[in-house]
């Protein structure tokens, strides 16, 4: 085993230093499957046909909100190795349950990689280490974005993260 070396170890934050990220407001997440794999299904005539661990990952959106009430999911695409997707965090202002702290963008996505691996269980790793994400901060931003999200099924040979 290779002695820890910080100079060769050290993992960049791709984060924007200072910002906290249980902010209220949009986020545009892309979470790539391990080694970009293809295990979600594939796409056929611009539209993703999910297999069973894609229709799975689908279902499991949904439980997002329900384990963190101040979280909605707006747009959203499976791919056949990453998921894109639009997250609001609000403010839980008002609320009769209010958190003790709010969650962070990490904490939801940790919830969510840790979930879906722990009911797939494959006998690889599901997920790759990291996530993108980009803080939407105004409504062209969030247009574009959501475009490209909903026709992401479309381009798919020419996504950076296409495989044959």
């Amino acid at each position: 085993m290779t002695k820890y070396d910080p100079k060769i170890h050290h993992r960049r934050s791709i984060r924007l230093i200072g910002y906290d990220y249980s902010s209220a407001g949009l986020y545009f997440i892309t979470i790539c499957t391990h080694d970009k794999k293809c295990i979600f299904g594939r796409i056929y005539n611009g539209e993703m046909i999910y297999n069973n661990f894609g229709k799975f990952i689908a279902e499991n959106f949904i439980k997002i909100p329900e384990q963190f009430p101040s979280v909605m999911i707006y747009e959203s695409v499976i791919m056949p190795n990453h998921v894109h997707f639009i997250i609001e965090l609000s403010d839980e202002q008002g609320r009769a349950d209010p958190a003790p702290t709010a969650p962070t963008i990490g904490n939801i996505i940790a919830w969510f990689k840790y979930h879906t691996t722990k009911q797939i269980n494959l006998s690889d790793k599901l997920w790759q280490r990291n996530y993108y994400e980009h803080i939407i901060r105004n409504e062209k931003s969030y247009g574009e974005i959501r475009e490209y999200i909903t026709t992401n099924p479309l381009h798919w040979t020419k996504d950076s993260l296409f495989v044959e």
